[in-house]
Formats: structure tokens, C-alpha cells, sequence
């Protein structure tokens, strides 16, 4: 509730005194850092997680222990997907910094800010239920950039159809995939394989 009274207390602040174009890029820049930065670290503190699971999963095993090697595994796989949820969302985002410096630098808002909104908004969704607090901070970030789209393409008398751009987001989504499968695979050990027969009883 008191999030929500926030967001609307800044509409009203920004109706009366909009927010200059370029420095709703930087706030939206300085944020997408902030919330990368917080995936990086949680992207760690998974990875140690799994280390820990993973050395009781060998364990298990070499005590021949396997219900319960088992159990670890399982665990091990609950924090893998996160994990790679987390890297996959922390390498999209940093490519949404990248193009937001381009726009800083270069000032070509029209044609990169249209994937970036793309982006933006897949893995707002995507960590909705994996990590609702971040997921809540690109929501702000989401609406900015929609809104700077929405305001170039009145300046330059152009339509922006956001939609338009999923190929492009869905490019640099699959290539964050690709590199998220690599790096998982760098970080986290292939796991031992478990006699299911025996991992029933």
C-alpha cells in the first residue's frame, strides 16, 4: 500500500513537473545498475547455496545414503533453475545498460530504446514470482522508458509500436540464454547420478 501511494505521489509530482527526457534515461540507467548489481549478488549467493547442497548430495552418495542424496539432489535443482534464472535476467539487463550509455552518448533514443522496452518488460515478468522485489523496481523503470518511446515518437511525429521491437528483444534474450547455459555450466558442477531404484525406498 505504501508503495503504491509513493508511485502515485511521484504521477502527480511528474504531471506538474515533468521529468526532462534525458534524465529519465539516467534515472533509469542508475536503477537497471542498482538491480543488476542485486542479481549479481544473489546469483553469487545461489552459487554457494548449491555448493554447500551439492558437497552433502556427495556425501550421501559415498555413505550410500542415496533417499537422501536424493533429497539434495532435488534441492540442488530447485537452486539451479533460480540460479540460472537470476544470471539469465542479471546478463539481459546489462545489455539494457549498454543501449540506455548508447543513448547518453550518442542521443539515437528512437532506435535503441525500443528493444530495451522489450527487455525491460520480459524479465520484469519473469521475476515476478522469483524475485518480487526487483521485479517491482523494472516495474518503475518499464513504465519511464515506455513513456520516453511514447514522448520521441510525439516529438518526431512518429509512431512507436513497442511491439514492433520484440525481435530484436527476443534476440538479445535468447543470446543472454546462451550465455547463461555457459556460465551455469562453468559454475556448477554436472551432479552425481543417483541409482533411482534404490532412491525410491
Amino acid at each position: 500500500m505504501f508503495k503504491e501511494r509513493t508511485s502515485i505521489t511521484k504521477r502527480i509530482k511528474e504531471a506538474i513537473h515533468p521529468t526532462p527526457l534525458r534524465q529519465r534515461i539516467v534515472n533509469s540507467l542508475f536503477k537497471i545498475k542498482v538491480q543488476t548489481r542485486k542479481l549479481e549478488k544473489k546469483s553469487y549467493e545461489l552459487q554457494e547455496r548449491d555448493k554447500a547442497i551439492y558437497d552433502k548430495c556427495v556425501s550421501a552418495l559415498q555413505s550410500k545414503n542415496t533417499s537422501l542424496a536424493a533429497i539434495y539432489a532435488g534441492e540442488c535443482a530447485e537452486i539451479r533453475k533460480m540460479a540460472k534464472m537470476t544470471l539469465y535476467s542479471q546478463l539481459a539487463l546489462e545489455q539494457v545498460a549498454l543501449r540506455l550509455e548508447t543513448v547518453q552518448e550518442f542521443g539515437d533514443i528512437a532506435y535503441t530504446m525500443k528493444p530495451v522496452v522489450g527487455i525491460v518488460n520480459t524479465i520484469k515478468s519473469q521475476l515476478q514470482n522469483v524475485l518480487p522485489e526487483i521485479s517491482f523496481e523494472l516495474a518503475e523503470v518499464d513504465e519511464s522508458l515506455q513513456t520516453v518511446v511514447l514522448e520521441v515518437g510525439e516529438a518526431t511525429e512518429q509512431s512507436f509500436d513497442i511491439s514492433a521491437s520484440s525481435d530484436e528483444s527476443q534476440k538479445i534474450l535468447s543470446e543472454a540464454s546462451m550465455v547463461a547455459e555457459q556460465k551455469m555450466k562453468e559454475r556448477f558442477p554436472e551432479m552425481p547420478s543417483i541409482p533411482t531404484s534404490e532412491a525410491r525406498l
